[in-house]
């Protein structure tokens, strides 16, 4: 019995800490590049886009698709970033809880 109230009081820190995280993954941002830096894009670590830089000399007509290409690559550097940085941030907050493998809390 004191082992399922001991749990429940770690899922109640557990509950806490969430919200704290969630609080914390809003104000961290990444920053994904492509093209040699020609394409970036920032988003925060919950993967909300804030911002997108590009370079001059990709805003002819005839570098559309080679735009829109960069942004796409961008995009998903920047959000592999913001992954790593949410699975980092998750490793602390659940290092001492037993869960399964695999498990994602959100």
């Amino acid at each position: 019995m004191t082992d399922f109230l001991g749990l429940m009081q770690q899922a109640s820190q557990l509950q806490t800490k969430m919200q704290e995280l969630q609080a914390q993954l809003d104000q961290i941002e990444v920053e994904g590049a492509a093209g040699g830096g020609m394409v970036s894009v920032r988003l925060t670590a919950k993967g909300e886009l804030k911002g997108i830089k590009l370079d001059e000399s990709l805003l002819k007509p005839s570098e559309k698709e080679i735009l829109e290409d960069l942004l796409v690559a961008a995009h998903a550097d920047a959000r592999r970033k913001a992954e790593a940085v949410m699975q980092e941030k998750m490793k602390g907050l659940t290092g001492g809880l037993p869960l399964p493998p695999g498990m994602k809390l959100f």
